[in-house]
C-alpha cells in the first residue's frame, strides 16, 4: 500500500490521531528499509540549502506584502480601517510582518500553520462568537489533531486540548476529504534525504580523521586477527588527532578512493536542488540551484517576478486572501495583499508607463504623483512650469468662418 492510500485510510478511520507534520513524514518514511542515512524532518530538511532557500523566499516576499480591508461602496472598492489583528496578530511583541513569515514559512513546508486564539474583538462572525484578535503561533511539532472522517473535532497543543474554534488553523495543498493540507516536506522527503545523506557522506569521508579510511598491508608476513585489531588501534590512534604514526619496513599504508558515484555528492547535491525546488513552487535560478538545459530569458526583473507571481505565489497569496476575509473581517468586508510591491518595475520603465498613462488620459498627474508618494502639485509649481513650457491654459479650438460675417 502507497504512502497516499495509507493517508486516506488513516484519515477516514473513526477519531483517527493525526500529528501534523511527524505523522506525515512518518507516513512518507514508512516504506524504506534499513533505517540508515538520514531521516527527514521539518527541522532536518531544513539544514538542505535549497529547502532553506525555497521556504525563505516565499516568506520573505508574502511577509511584505501590505495588508488592507476593502468593502464595495455602490461598485466602487473603499478601503477601510484594519482590525488590530491585521496589525499586531501577536501582540504587542509580534508585528504582521513577523507573523506572515512565520505562518507562510509553516504553510510552505508542512502545509499547515497554527495558533491559539488568545482574545476576541467585539465583532461578532459568522459562527456567533467575537472574531479572533489575538492569534499566537504554535510550534507544528506540539500540535496532534483528531479527526472524524474530514472534520476536525479536538486540537491538542502541548499536551492540552483545545476546541476547533479556539484554535486557528490554515492549511495549504489541500484535496478532497482531508482536514489536513498536504506536506511538502514529507512528500520530498526522498530528494531532501537523497541530498542530506550526499553531505553526510563528505562529512563523514572527510571529517573521520587527518587521513580518510584506507587499508593497512603487512608486505613481510600474514597477521592474524589479534595482531591485526592491536596494529589497527595503534594506527588510529595515532593519526585520529593528527599525530605520526611510526612502523618499520613491512607496513604499507594505501588510502582508500571514494565509489565515483558517492564522491560526486556535489553532482548530486545539484540534481536534488532542481528537484526540491519544484516541491516548494520556487524556479530554481531563483534560489541560485543549477537548471541544466535552461535557456529562458527575461527582457527585466518585472517580467520575471510577474512569471513567479502568476505561476507560483499568486496562488497562495489567493488563498490566504480567502481565509483571512472569512475569519478575521466581517460582513462585506474583504482582505487584499498587495503585490505590486513584488511587481515594481526599473524607473526608466516605471516613468515612461506613467507618462503614457497620463498622455492617454487614463491617469491624473495627482494620482501619478501620488504613486509615488508626493503631494499634489502647489500653485507656485504649477507657475513656474508655466515660465518654463509655456501656459498650462489649453488654446481655444479654431472655429469656421461664418459667411458674411464681419471679421
Amino acid at each position: 500500500m502507497g504512502v497516499w492510500d495509507r493517508m486516506r485510510r488513516a484519515f477516514t478511520q473513526r477519531d483517527a490521531n493525526i500529528v501534523t507534520a511527524e505523522d506525515l513524514l512518518a507516513l512518507a518514511r514508512g516504506e524504506r528499509t534499513g533505517g540508515k542515512g538520514v531521516h527527514v524532518t521539518n527541522d532536518s530538511a531544513l539544514r538542505q540549502s535549497a529547502v532553506w532557500a525555497c521556504l525563505r523566499l516565499r516568506a520573505d516576499l508574502v511577509s511584505t506584502f501590505p495588508i488592507d480591508v476593502y468593502r464595495r461602496v455602490q461598485g466602487l472598492q473603499v478601503e477601510v480601517p484594519k482590525p488590530p489583528v491585521l496589525v499586531t496578530p501577536g501582540g504587542s511583541e509580534v508585528g504582521i510582518k513577523e507573523w506572515m513569515y512565520s505562518t507562510e514559512f509553516d504553510l510552505d513546508r508542512a502545509g499547515n500553520c497554527f495558533g491559539i486564539i488568545t482574545e476576541r474583538s467585539g465583532v461578532i462572525g459568522p459562527d456567533g462568537r467575537g472574531l479572533p484578535g489575538r492569534i499566537d503561533l504554535v510550534e507544528l511539532g506540539t500540535v496532534t489533531v483528531r479527526a472524524t472522517g474530514s472534520q476536525i473535532t479536538k486540537f491538542k497543543i502541548g499536551g492540552k486540548d483545545y476546541d476547533p474554534w479556539d484554535v486557528w488553523h490554515e492549511k495549504q495543498y489541500t484535496v478532497a476529504g482531508l482536514p489536513l493540507g498536504l506536506s511538502p516536506v514529507a512528500y520530498a522527503a526522498w530528494s531532501i534525504e537523497e541530498s542530506l545523506n550526499a553531505q553526510q557522506f563528505a562529512r563523514d569521508w572527510f571529517g573521520a580523521g587527518i587521513v580518510p579510511s584506507g587499508t593497512l598491508k603487512n608486505t613481510n608476513k600474514t597477521v592474524d586477527k589479534r595482531q591485526a585489531r592491536e596494529v589497527k588501534d595503534g594506527f588510529r590512534a595515532a593519526v585520529s588527532n593528527g599525530d605520526l604514526f611510526v612502523h618499520g619496513v613491512d607496513w604499507e599504508y594505501k588510502p582508500i578512493q571514494a565509489v565515483n558515484q558517492q564522491a560526486q555528492f556535489i553532482e548530486a547535491q545539484q540534481y536534488s536542488n532542481a528537484d526540491i525546488a519544484r516541491f516548494f513552487g520556487c524556479p530554481g535560478d531563483l534560489i541560485d540551484a543549477a537548471v541544466s538545459g535552461s535557456s529562458v530569458t527575461y527582457a527585466n526583473i518585472g517580467q520575471r517576478n510577474l512569471q513567479f507571481l502568476i505561476m507560483h505565489l499568486g496562488p497562495a497569496v489567493g488563498r490566504r486572501e480567502d481565509t483571512f476575509s472569512r475569519k478575521l473581517v466581517s460582513g462585506p468586508r474583504y482582505v487584499k495583499l498587495n503585490t505590486d510591491a513584488l511587481l515594481r518595475m526599473d524607473p526608466q520603465t516605471r516613468a515612461s508607463t506613467i507618462a503614457s498613462q497620463i498622455n492617454s488620459r487614463t491617469l491624473a498627474p495627482s494620482e501619478a504623483r501620488a504613486l509615488e508618494d508626493r503631494a499634489p502639485f502647489t500653485e507656485d509649481q504649477l507657475a513656474e512650469f508655466d515660465r518654463l513650457f509655456g501656459s498650462r491654459s489649453v488654446p481655444a479650438q479654431p472655429t469656421t468662418a461664418v459667411p458674411g460675417a464681419s471679421s
